[in-house]
Order: structure tokens, then C-alpha cells, then sequence
């Protein structure tokens, strides 16, 4: 087993929880597996319509949460002023006849750190397809893109005690508060070691995907298991010299 680790930054991030198209489109506060997934998938290639997920099933994915982000609310409208021939189409063949008004909640402003974890193989082949995609990467929505650094590593031997002890943390630590830790959130798929973690809350949410198909998406339950965690205060520092220590992060692989 081994892993990568990414950093899912923007100017906006949306994580969708329902996959029908309704008039408010949500976002959960952290990335989706679905998401994720999806995301994977895009750049190895893989269309909506291709059943090939349970290539990703062996995937581990544990997020840190370095900002929560705030949650904005676009007034989204499509095919307005337009005949009905050029507006929206209904699933029935025809046209809306007007505009389409959604709102549409986005994260700005938020950064996540994920490690993800797997066999040697799914892992590399991940890797190379990050690195050159098939097709761009997105946080959520195609309009959201993501800041680099991007991929922080492509191969790491334990991603998740990187996130812990390594991956600088995109945050300020407020002036004039003292102490040798910082509070971090962290999200896991596994149950964390009470040893370590002696509190995780549990929660349940439907976002294993079964098929992306447009005409038959569906996903099913999963559980996470929430905590918070004190990481050393010498990974976040000033604002003004974090873009120089995450490519310095980075960079070590390359040269390594």
C-alpha cells in the first residue's frame, strides 16, 4: 500500500450531495468520494457511461480540512430571452419555453488536503494520470478550478501520517496565541485509532457512486468518521510564505 496526496484549493469548490437537477444545487462542506472518484476517472479517461468504478473501490481517502471555506449562493439562469426552440431542453424532447433558475451554493475560499491510499498499482496509475490528464480536473462543478500545487506527492509510503506531520497547512496561526498545536479537522473512512484519536463523531452519507450514467446515477452509503486533531503549529505560519512552502513540499519529491 501506498498513496498520493492532493490539495483541492480555489477561488470556489462545490460538492454536490444530490445528483438530480433540482432548483437549489448544495454542496456538502468537504469533497465527496463521488466527487473524488469522478475526478479520477475524468482524467484517466473514463466516461459517465463506462462501468469501470470498481477500479477506485480499493481507494482510501482521508481529508484534512486546512480552511471550511464560506458558503455563497450564486442566482444561477440559463435560456433566457430566447424562443423556445433555443431554450432549455425537457426530457421529453421539447424546449422550456424560459429561463431555467437555479441557486447554486459554492465553498469559497476553502482547502482540503487529501491523502489517498491503495495498492501500489491503482496508486501509480493515478499518478501518472493527475499528472497528465485526460481531461481537466475540477472541484465539483467544471467552473471551479483548482490552485496549484495541485498533486503535493505522487507516491508517499504513508499519505495520511504526511497530512499529520508534514503537508504544510493552509491557514494563519492568529497572532499572540501561544502553544505548540494547532486544531485541525480530519475525515476518515476507516475508523480511527482510539489510542490517538479518542473521539470521532460518525457520520452517514450517500456518496459512494454505483453509476455516473446521466440517465442512471446512483451511489450508496458510506460512513465517516469525523475528529479533530492537534497538529504541530510549525506547519501553518504566515500567510505570505505558504505558496513558497507548499512548491518547496512538492518540489522534494522531484528531486528526491
Amino acid at each position: 500500500m501506498s498513496g498520493l496526496v492532493l490539495r483541492l484549493a480555489g477561488p470556489l469548490q462545490s460538492w454536490g450531495e444530490r445528483s438530480a437537477f433540482t432548483a437549489v444545487r448544495d454542496t456538502a462542506p468537504f469533497p465527496t468520494r463521488s466527487a473524488l472518484i469522478g475526478l479520477f476517472a475524468a482524467a484517466e479517461g473514463i466516461g459517465r457511461d463506462d462501468a469501470l468504478l470498481d477500479r477506485y473501490d480499493d481507494l482510501r481517502l482521508t481529508v484534512r480540512v486546512d480552511r471550511p471555506g464560506i458558503r455563497v449562493i450564486d442566482y444561477h439562469t440559463v435560456g433566457g430571452g430566447f424562443p423556445k426552440a433555443r431554450t432549455a431542453a425537457t426530457s421529453g424532447g421539447s424546449n422550456k419555453g424560459a429561463a431555467v433558475i437555479t441557486r447554486r451554493h459554492y465553498l469559497a475560499d476553502a482547502v482540503f488536503v487529501v491523502a489517498v491510499s491503495g495498492r501500489d498499482q491503482t496508486v501509480n496509475r493515478l499518478a501518472q494520470a493527475l499528472r497528465r490528464p485526460h481531461w481537466a480536473p475540477y472541484l465539483g462543478r467544471r467552473s471551479c478550478v483548482p490552485d496549484e500545487p495541485f498533486v503535493l506527492r505522487s507516491h508517499i509510503e504513508d499519505p495520511e501520517a504526511a497530512l499529520r506531520c508534514e503537508v504544510p497547512l493552509s491557514r494563519s496561526t492568529p497572532a499572540g496565541r501561544g502553544g505548540d498545536t494547532v486544531d485541525v479537522e480530519f475525515l476518515y473512512e476507516e475508523p480511527p485509532p482510539a489510542q490517538s484519536i479518542p473521539r470521532a463523531d460518525t457520520l452517514e452519507i450517500y456518496d459512494v457512486p454505483i453509476s455516473f450514467s446521466p440517465h442512471a446515477r446512483s451511489h450508496r452509503m458510506r460512513h465517516l468518521y469525523k475528529s479533530v486533531e492537534q497538529l504541530p503549529r510549525t506547519l501553518a505560519g504566515p500567510q505570505h510564505t505558504l505558496m513558497r512552502r507548499l512548491i518547496d513540499y512538492a518540489h522534494t519529491e522531484e528531486s528526491a
